[in-house]
């Protein structure tokens, strides 16, 4: 077995097929990824605004650091308005708010004092913040301008405060949640999707040991069908341990993806290892050729990939795609190490995905077994 395990090892290495499928692949679409979303610059759950102001007072101005201190503010030329306008139109961006002249005047003759929000009605998801913020600041305003009209009347500091408070009060509750960034959901993502390739390079090995007559010569020999299984099995078992290792440690280093408690990821690669060769094995001996085993590789890699969660957050998809995806181990292995990456998962944490794992491995092993001896036969023949 030690010889079999030896060769199958050298022949995986010399295969550049199996190279392009595990690792160039995978390593391509994180660096396409990366690059896509770190140019995109930035945190993108920051709210910004360009602004105009064209009434350069010290109230407009007071205003303006009102809003820096809750948004990002893009301060604009007050003669930019027609040019600013026509960007906006192109859908360069979507808000833009212009404080105009008078507005200083305005607040000091007790007036109301306009501002215009120029807006892109079909953008309200980044429209709504916006507005909620500017609301609150022009409360704040209100709130100041009755403070002075109630102690103008006489009242304490205390009375006012007291008239307007709110009879609501809204007790924030800390629950915090660990942040997770795009590319530690992506690194994860795209390992689980490539570790299912490996099914094309095993079809392909036990088919061209078909087809040079390797297996009429084992039927010969004293080697026992469990035996030939595992000697097969264990060198596809360390190829994919040595690609999730490759693409994590690509992820780490270039694009500084956390890798949480190296024991449980340890015991989630495993499991996903032995998953996806135990299924490819199964496989290898039900499908009629390399071409089927290819298409058929397609669909559980893609198809996982979907379902499961690995292109698109569960949470997003349709209660009824969700509860597929539960059946499917790029489920698990893809929840498990976001767990470990993101919320600081332990071992004891993702046993029971990893038991799933190994589940759906040993069924594929069984049907192999149970399939090996006709597979054996039809090579002979």
């Amino acid at each position: 077995m030690r010889a079999m395990i030896i060769k199958e090892l050298r022949l995986i290495r010399k295969d550049r097929k199996s190279f392009f499928f595990l690792l160039l692949m995978p390593i391509l679409f994180i660096a396409m990824f990366g690059t896509i979303f770190n140019s995109a610059g930035g945190d993108s759950s920051s709210i910004s605004i360009r602004t105009i102001d064209q009434d350069q007072s010290a109230a407009s101005q007071a205003f303006v650091k009102q809003m820096q201190g809750i948004m990002d503010v893009e301060l604009e030329s007050a003669s930019s308005l027609n040019d600013q306008v026509d960007k906006m139109k192109q859908g360069q961006f979507s808000v833009m708010l212009v404080i105009p002249a008078g507005f200083e005047k305005a607040m000091k003759e007790g007036s109301s004092a306009d501002i215009q929000l120029y807006q892109d009605p079909t953008a309200q998801t980044e429209l709504a913040p916006i507005q909620a913020i500017l609301s609150s600041i022009s409360s704040q305003y209100r709130e100041q301008k009755l403070t002075d009209v109630l102690l103008a009347k006489g009242d304490s500091k205390e009375q006012a405060d007291k008239a307007l408070a709110s009879p609501i009060q809204i007790k924030n509750v800390a629950t915090t949640s660990d942040h997770i960034s795009y590319m530690d959901s992506m690194v994860p993502s795209m390992t689980v999707m490539f570790v299912f390739y490996i099914m094309i390079t095993m079809a392909r090995r036990f088919f061209d040991e078909k087809k040079t007559g390797l297996l009429s010569r084992i039927r010969s020999t004293r080697v026992k069908p469990l035996q030939y299984l595992v000697g097969m099995w264990v060198p596809f078992i360390l190829t994919v341990i040595a690609q999730c290792v490759v693409l994590f440690a690509f992820g780490h280093f270039v694009y500084d993806v956390k890798i949480g408690d190296v024991a449980a990821l340890t015991l989630i690669v495993l499991s996903l290892s032995i998953c996806g060769t135990g299924i490819g094995l199964g496989l290898s001996f039900l499908v009629p050729g390399e071409g089927a085993a290819m298409v058929i590789t397609q669909v559980i890699a893609m198809g996982g990939a979907m379902l499961g969660g690995l292109w698109v957050p569960s949470y997003l998809l349709p209660q009824s795609v969700q509860t597929i995806g539960h059946f499917l181990p790029q489920y698990w292995a893809l929840h498990s190490l976001q767990n470990i990456i993101a919320h600081g998962a332990h071992l004891g944490d993702v046993a029971g995905p990893a038991l799933i794992l190994l589940t759906f491995g040993a069924v594929g092993l069984l049907v192999a077994f149970f399939r090996l001896p006709g597979f054996l036969r039809s090579a002979a023949n």
